[in-house]
C-alpha cells in the first residue's frame, strides 16, 4: 500500500478521534486535519477516500459498534477508546468499500494500531479483521435472527436510533423502510441549477462534458443537471466563477417551482441562508421586483452575499434579523417563502452525525418554533397572495401536524396544489403538499406546500 494512503487512514483516525473524544461534527473534524501541510495528503483520491472514511465510520457506528461488541472478548468499556476507532476504520473498508483489497484494509489497520501507540493490541485488531474476512457479510456477523424487534435489527444494521426507524415504519412500512435505510447511507450526489439568465443547461452540459465531467438531466426539472461521476473542487468547474449555475439538490429546486414568483413582484425569504432558494428566486423573476432575504444569523448572511454576488443579481436585498419579529413587513408581499429551520432529517446522507444528533424530544421545540414562524409570515401575505411552507426533513410533527395546526386557527388560509405541468406537481400528495421521500424519488427528502390567502 503506498504511503499516501498509509497517512490518509492517519488522518481519518485523528478526525474520527475529535468526534468521538470532543463531539466535534464530523465535517468539522475532518477539515482540521484535511488541508495542506498539516495532513501530507496530496491528490484527490486520497482527499476522496478520507472524506469517506470519516463519513461512513460515522454514518455506520451503531452497526460497527455492535460487530466488535460481538466479536471482541472484552466490553466496550474494557478496551481503549481508540482502540474502537482503529477498529472502526479497518470494519469499515472490508464491510463496506469493495474497491480495497481485504489484505490491504487488514495490513494498513494493524500498521494504524502500532503507530498510535496500541503496539499491545495489534495481535487483537488483526485477529478480529481477519475472522470478520472469514465470516463474510454484516447479516452473518450480527446474527440479525437473533435480534427481537423489527425496528432494532434494522436500526443495528443500517446503522440508525430506534425511534428514528419506527418513526419511518410508521409512515412506509416494513420494505420501503429499508428501502430509505439503505438510500441514506449512499454517498450524496451533487446536483447543480443553472442559472438561465446568464446561460442555458445545454451550454453549461456541453461545458463540464468537454471537462471530461459526467453529468445527468434530472426529470422534471428545467434547469436541473446531476454530476454522476467524480468532479473535484466545484469551484474549479466551468462556469462556477462566471455565475453559470450555483449546487443546489433537486428537492430544494422543486421549492422555487412551487412558490413560481412573478416578475416585478415584491417577494420574502424568511430564512434564507444560505441562499439557494434566495436566488433561484431571483431567477424565476428574472431579477426584477423585489426580494428580501432575511435571516437572524448574520455570520451565515455572508454566504448569501457570496452567491448574490457570483451570480450578479441585482434584485435582492438582504435583512439581519429573526423574522419572528419584522412587522414592517405586514401585507407588502405578493408570495413568502417559508423554509423553515428543521431537524434536516431528509438529508441524513450530506450529514453523517445528524442521526446520532437529533432526539424526538427535538421535534416539539422545532414545531413551536416552526409554527410561529409561519404565523408570522403569513400576515406578511397580500391578501390573494401565496406563501410556500417547507422542509428539509420528513418528520410530520415538523411538516403536516404544523400544517394542520396552522390551517385550523387561520380559516382564510387554504392549501393550494401545484398546478399541472409544473415541475412540483408529479410529486403531490392527494392532501396538495408535496413530499421527497429519497428512495423513491432519488434526491433529497423533502416537505413543502403551497398555501394561498
Amino acid at each position: 500500500m503506498k504511503q499516501g494512503m498509509n497517512v490518509t487512514r492517519q488522518v481519518a483516525f485523528l478526525a474520527l478521534r475529535e468526534v468521538r473524544r470532543r463531539d466535534v461534527f464530523a465535517d468539522v473534524a475532518l477539515q482540521a486535519y484535511l488541508p495542506e501541510p498539516l495532513s501530507g495528503i496530496e491528490t484527490g483520491i486520497e482527499k476522496k477516500l478520507a472524506t469517506e472514511l470519516v463519513y461512513g465510520c460515522v454514518r455506520r457506528t451503531r452497526t460497527l459498534d455492535a460487530i466488535i461488541d460481538r466479536l471482541a472478548k472484552k466490553p466496550a468499556h474494557q478496551q481503549p477508546p481508540d482502540l474502537r476507532t482503529i477498529l472502526h476504520l479497518g470494519l469499515y473498508q472490508l464491510l463496506y468499500l469493495s474497491h480495497i483489497p481485504a489484505a490491504a484494509a487488514v495490513n494498513t489497520t494493524v500498521e494504524l494500531t502500532k503507530h498510535n501507540h496500541l503496539s499491545g493490541l495489534a495481535p487483537l485488531v488483526n485477529a478480529i479483521l481477519r475472522r470478520t474476512t472469514r465470516l463474510g457479510n454484516v447479516e452473518q456477523i450480527l446474527d440479525l435472527e437473533a435480534i427481537p424487534g423489527f425496528a432494532q435489527r434494522l436500526g443495528i444494521l443500517h446503522s440508525y436510533p430506534d425511534w428514528m426507524v419506527e418513526d419511518w415504519l410508521s409512515q412506509l412500512g416494513a420494505v420501503e423502510t429499508e428501502q430509505l435505510c439503505q438510500w441514506f447511507n449512499k454517498s450524496p450526489t451533487i446536483d447543480l441549477r443553472i442559472n438561465p439568465l446568464k446561460t442555458s443547461l445545454l451550454e453549461v452540459e456541453a461545458a463540464l462534458v468537454a471537462a471530461g465531467v459526467e453529468v445527468a438531466r434530472i426529470p422534471h426539472l428545467p434547469h436541473g443537471l446531476r454530476l454522476t461521476g467524480g468532479a473535484g473542487a466545484v469551484e474549479n468547474l466551468p462556469g462556477y466563477a462566471q455565475g453559470w449555475w450555483v449546487v443546489q439538490d433537486a428537492s430544494a429546486q422543486l421549492v422555487g417551482y412551487l412558490l413560481d414568483p412573478q416578475p416585478d413582484s415584491v417577494v420574502i425569504d424568511a430564512c434564507a441562508a444560505p441562499g439557494g432558494k434566495t436566488t433561484h428566486i431571483a431567477e424565476l423573476m428574472g431579477d426584477t421586483g423585489k426580494i428580501w432575504a432575511c435571516d437572524k444569523t448574520a455570520s451565515r448572511l455572508k454566504k448569501v452575499r457570496e452567491n448574490v454576488m457570483r451570480l450578479q443579481l441585482r434584485s435582492i436585498d438582504i435583512l439581519c434579523g429573526d423574522s419572528r419579529h419584522q412587522p414592517d413587513f405586514n401585507n407588502v408581499a405578493d408570495r413568502v417563502l417559508l423554509d423553515a429551520p428543521c431537524s434536516g432529517l431528509g438529508t441524513l446522507h450530506r450529514r453523517a452525525d445528524a442521526r446520532w444528533r437529533q432526539t424526538p424530544e427535538r421535534f416539539q421545540e422545532l414545531s413551536q418554533l416552526q409554527g410561529q414562524l409561519l404565523t408570522q409570515a403569513s400576515e406578511w401575505v397580500k391578501p390573494g397572495g401565496l406563501l410556500v411552507y417547507s422542509t428539509c426533513t420528513l418528520h410530520p410533527q415538523e411538516n403536516e401536524v404544523v400544517i394542520q395546526d396552522f390551517l385550523s386557527r387561520h380559516p382564510n388560509w387554504a392549501i393550494e396544489p401545484p398546478p399541472p405541468g409544473t415541475p412540483a406537481a408529479p410529486f403531490a400528495s392527494p392532501q396538495g403538499w408535496v413530499k421527497i421521500w429519497p428512495h423513491r424519488h432519488n434526491m433529497d427528502g423533502f416537505f413543502m406546500v403551497r398555501l394561498r390567502h
